[in-house]
């Protein structure tokens, strides 16, 4: 029980988590800039590691990482197939392959230059560092706690989102459990007819663990209905998304800011009074909701303020900055140039936006899961010295 109370003040609510990465994610989708995105890709690694728990979801991040991996490389790769020699500093020439005419336009082969290497190794930098945000997140956010936590409307919506998330996360830790069970029966060969025996013990386990989780949902009485629906609700909430969606269109892709600002305000107010009236027909009950402390507003704040950083900089202007501030700021740092190639530089807002992606370190405490706590706790066995042992006196006969 103690472990349990220490677990629950020591964990962070887990929408607090996911505000945190979406708020980086939208932060790293205005920059190319290289260390930019490779030091926010370090601070979030080292948030995962140090405030991680030992639960089996906090595993996933290796596999983000590879996954990040792999699409960079994949981008480099077809790049160089498929570049069509753009740039000027030739690096090599790989022997071109001629396209019928109908295929215009397409190069096979020829010319590799440095400007389209850069040009791709930015974009895919930056795509693999916003899926390595959706790996943070689900590696330090509890997704049970996550379903607990929404509005009782999304309940039927946020049961998809959360499995769809936690997909990943399960089918590395059946992987692990059958592979570690194949290594106890003395079976640790690795080829393509082992990967056969490992995925059917996988897909059982996934749809064992499925069966389960549905059979509790309905023991308990998920989502039981106590009326009929709200008249109005849902299109209410189809206006009010589209206003939003069209707000977050107008502040990212276009100079209206202020219009799209007055297009989210109004498609927030509208989700949020469309959700309570739809919720109000659900008797939804929570067990020990998890609340929501200074902690993570904290932390929440810390993404908003990220993401505010790097999209006010998109959008000064640098010819309306001073001399001394056009040095310090530099919106042209965010995207740096690839024909010509220059080398990227870092600016002051870009070192504090690092500083608010590592704010959550100080902020919160690291967490152990109650399950394995104990269990380090009951087996902790104290070493005994061995006594030495005194040969007994030899009988003496009169």
């Amino acid at each position: 029980m103690a472990d349990q109370e220490e677990a629950a003040l020591t964990s962070l609510h887990p929408w607090a988590w996911w505000c945190w990465a979406i708020g980086i994610g939208i932060a790293v989708s205005g920059t190319t800039n290289p260390l930019f995105l490779a030091l926010i890709a370090t601070a979030m690694v080292a948030v995962v590691m140090l405030r991680r728990s030992e639960a089996p979801w906090a595993r996933s991040v290796r596999a983000y990482l590879l996954l990040s991996l792999f699409v960079v490389g994949m981008r480099l790769f077809f790049q160089m197939l498929l570049g069509g020699g753009r740039g000027e500093t030739v690096l090599f020439t790989l022997p071109s392959i001629p396209l019928p005419d109908w295929a215009a336009g397409i190069q096979l082969g020829g010319t590799v230059t440095s400007e389209a290497l850069a040009g791709s190794f930015y974009d895919a930098l930056r795509l693999a560092v916003m899926l390595l945000c959706i790996g943070a997140a689900n590696a330090l956010a509890n997704p049970r706690q996550a379903l607990r936590s929404v509005p009782a409307a999304l309940y039927e919506a946020s049961v998809a989102v959360v499995i769809a998330l936690s997909v990943a996360p399960q089918l590395i830790e059946s992987v692990q459990r059958v592979r570690r069970a194949r290594r106890l029966r003395g079976d640790s060969s690795v080829s393509l007819k082992a990967l056969g025996t490992i995925a059917m013990p996988v897909l059982a386990d996934a749809v064992e663990r499925s069966m389960s989780l549905a059979a509790g949902m309905e023991s308990r009485g998920f989502a039981r209905t106590r009326g009929l629906p709200t008249r109005g609700t849902l299109p209410v909430m189809l206006v009010s998304s589209m206003a939003a969606t069209a707000g977050v269109f107008l502040l990212l892709s276009t100079g209206f800011w202020v219009v799209g600002l007055w297009f989210l305000a109004v498609g927030a107010v509208g989700c949020t009074v469309a959700l309570r009236a739809a919720g109000r027909r659900l008797r939804v009950t929570a067990y020990r909701p998890h609340p929501w402390r200074t902690r993570e507003t904290l932390v929440s704040a810390t993404g908003i303020l990220a993401a505010a950083v790097v999209l006010g900089l998109g959008w000064v202007d640098p010819d309306t900055l001073t001399p001394a501030l056009a040095t310090v700021l530099d919106p042209a740092a965010l995207t740096p140039s690839t024909w010509p190639l220059v080398w990227p530089q870092l600016t002051a807002p870009m070192l504090a936006v690092v500083a608010l992606v590592l704010a959550p370190v100080p902020l919160t405490r690291a967490r152990r899961h109650p399950e394995t706590a104990s269990t380090r706790n009951d087996t902790r066995v104290r070493s005994l010295r061995p006594r030495a042992v005194e040969p007994e006196p030899e009988p003496t006969w009169l």
